[in-house]
This record gives C-alpha cells, sequence and structure tokens, in this order.
C-alpha cells in the first residue's frame, strides 16, 4: 500500500489585496511531497513561494483547490482546530524570527507548548534550546541575542512540539553567511534524526541542491516538472 503524501495540494488558487489591487498569487498549483523528504521551493521574487509555504502550513487559506496534510483537509477545519492541528503537527520558521521580546528565549519556546496544554513545557523548552546550541542564554532577551541566536530559538519553537513536517520561509535571509550555514546544518539535522518532512524557500541556489528534490515556480505556476535538486 503506498504511503499518503505528507503534503498534497490539488489545483490550488489564492488570490490577496482587494478591489483592483487584487493579485492571482497562487492560480492552479498542484504539488504533492512525500513523508520525510525535504523540498525547497525556487523561483523569481514574487512568484508565490511563500505564499505557497504558507498555505502548506494553514497560514493562508486558498480560494479554491484542496490541501491535504498528515491526510486531514485543512480546507474542512474551523480557526481553531486549524490552529491546533499546526500547533502540533507543523513547525514554522520565519525569516524575521517573530519572536516575542518581552519573554526570554526559554519563554519565547515553552509559551507555545504551554498554550498547548504540555505539563512539561519548560523542560521541553530548555532541551531543545540546549539542542541549538543556546544553554547559556535560556534567560535572554531577543534584542540582547545576535541574529542567528534569534534565529537558533525560532527552530528551538518550531522544533519543540516534535512536528511532522518542518516548513521555512528564507531561514538564512537576514543571517551572514556563517550563521546562515549554521542555520541550515540545524534544519537538516533535525530533519535526519527526527525524520520529518522538510520544506524551504530559498533564493540560495546552494541550499537548495541540498533538498531532495527542487519545485519551481514562476508567476504563481509551477514552472516545470518538479526535478531533483541536483537537476
Amino acid at each position: 500500500m503506498a504511503e499518503r503524501p505528507a503534503i498534497e495540494m490539488k489545483d490550488v488558487r489564492l488570490s490577496l489585496g482587494s478591489g483592483a489591487a487584487r493579485v492571482n498569487v497562487l492560480q492552479g498549483v498542484s504539488v504533492s511531497v512525500q513523508p520525510g523528504e525535504a523540498v525547497g521551493l525556487v523561483g523569481p521574487s514574487g512568484s508565490g513561494k511563500s505564499t505557497l509555504l504558507m498555505t502548506m502550513a494553514g497560514l493562508e487559506r486558498p480560494d479554491s483547490g484542496s490541501v491535504i496534510v498528515e491526510g486531514q483537509s485543512l480546507d474542512a477545519m474551523s480557526e481553531d482546530q486549524l490552529a491546533r492541528f499546526r500547533g502540533a503537527r507543523i513547525g514554522i520558521v520565519f525569516q524575521s524570527f517573530h519572536l516575542i521580546p518581552t519573554m526570554t528565549a526559554l519563554e519565547n519556546v515553552a509559551v507555545p507548548l504551554e498554550l498547548a496544554g504540555a505539563s512539561d513545557a519548560f523542560q521541553r523548552a530548555e532541551a531543545e534550546l540546549r539542542g541549538v546550541g543556546l544553554g547559556e542564554r535560556l534567560s535572554h532577551y531577543p534584542a540582547q541575542l545576535s541574529g542567528g541566536e534569534q534565529q537558533r530559538v525560532a527552530i528551538a519553537r518550531a522544533l519543540a512540539p516534535h512536528p511532522a513536517i518542518l516548513v521555512a520561509d528564507e531561514p538564512t535571509g537576514n543571517l551572514d553567511e556563517a550563521n546562515g550555514e549554521a542555520i541550515i546544518a540545524l534544519l537538516f539535522d533535525a530533519r535526519r534524526r527526527r525524520g520529518s518532512t522538510l520544506i524551504l524557500v530559498t533564493h540560495d541556489n546552494a541550499l537548495a541542491q541540498r533538498c531532495d528534490r527542487m519545485i519551481r515556480l514562476r508567476s504563481g505556476r509551477v514552472d516545470a516538472p518538479a526535478v531533483p535538486a541536483s537537476a
């Protein structure tokens, strides 16, 4: 029996904005991602990569088409159901970190776990932060951390619920080369150790080459059949 896809999208269409400013961002996108696969979403700026990633993660709802994640239809979920599903099954890493400035590194990782009902939220958060090399920075606030350290906190937060799927939107975009390489190593190591599905939006061709496969977008459409990253 064939393994079900981790993510399956069929004829997804999504427009953003209103009136004359409304833009067709995704125009009939159909993609399938297998469990444990590492996929790079590539293409020119404005091609719809980030929007596609956010739709996969349930942060954007399509106008039409279907989004099935881990066998569950995101389209059929209420906002509350979707938030709970996303919190448990999908880890998200953003380019701009999205940390809460009034919370310490430990609190930034632990509070989402607490809100999800985890009784050991702070212990798990500490373990994840130590796992990304921040064991000595638990009580530091985001403003006291470098960009690379802030992204490590964001990765620890994404990994803490042990998600089946990890998505990252230009995770090295605000980092220098050395920090960017360290962050990518963390993401691929987490994917390897945990068997997670990893989906990356990137402009970095060298990074995309490290994935099992690339999906190229252009003007809101898959530009060509998905190809191996080494192609």
